[in-house]
């Protein structure tokens, strides 16, 4: 005569309470992974468009100074000095250039600010199919700051405002330069432009541009 075997316990089909709270642990663990990625991913993409509207304007500055002849106060390197200008602070002087090319004399702001903003249905927006972009330069004139704003068309328009005393609201960046004599070698002057943006949140970012060119 056989014995019969006990048969053992079958769990319940649900789940334990122990594998619930492992499960809540993973799920959580993986959203909060997905959350620091979409803010990384954020804040990347922001530097990366602050990045490009100041490497734009750095340009935007080396490209005006290059326009001025070896003369011109603007761009020459006093006597005695072996730059001019600061990329650390903002540097208001009279800079007077070398006898030799012909000592032009002037009140030159080696910074200035620069606000963007895109707009439209005004009179200086010559565009009637989109929005201009509008830059706004603030420059030292005596001790006087002036704010011209100059309207870039989609269609290529170019057109410029009277000048202003009152300071614009938009989104501003700040650029300064310094010029160095004789650099990287003799008969040749260094520009360097740095850009920065005027927001304290934005530049925890690290967003700023520096650009150089040499020329005569």
């Amino acid at each position: 005569m056989s014995k019969s075997r006990p048969r053992r316990a079958t769990p319940d089909g649900g789940f334990t309470l122990l594998e619930v709270v492992v499960a809540i642990a993973i799920l959580t663990i993986g959203m909060l992974s997905l959350a620091a990625l979409a803010g990384t991913m954020m804040t990347t993409g922001n530097r990366s468009k602050y990045l490009s509207l100041e490497a734009l304007l750095a340009s935007e500055k080396l490209e005006d100074l290059n326009h001025y002849s070896a003369s011109r106060a603007e761009i020459c390197v006093p006597t005695g000095s072996t730059s001019v200008g600061s990329l650390s602070s903002d540097v208001l002087q009279t800079t007077t250039c070398p006898t030799s090319l012909g000592g032009d004399s002037d009140s030159i702001a080696y910074y200035d600010d620069v606000s963007i903003n895109f707009t439209n249905g005004t009179t200086d927006c010559s565009s009637t199919t989109g929005a201009c972009f509008a830059e706004t330069i603030a420059s030292q004139n005596g001790s006087t700051t002036q704010y011209t704003t100059i309207y870039h068309s989609p269609d290529g328009f170019i057109t410029q405002a009277a000048a202003s005393s009152t300071a614009p609201t938009n989104m501003t960046f700040h650029r300064r330069w310094v010029i160095e004599g004789n650099a990287p070698t003799n008969g040749v002057n260094r520009v360097t432009v740095l850009v920065t943006v005027e927001n304290s949140n934005i530049n925890s970012f690290n967003a700023s541009f520096q650009m150089s060119m040499v020329r005569p």
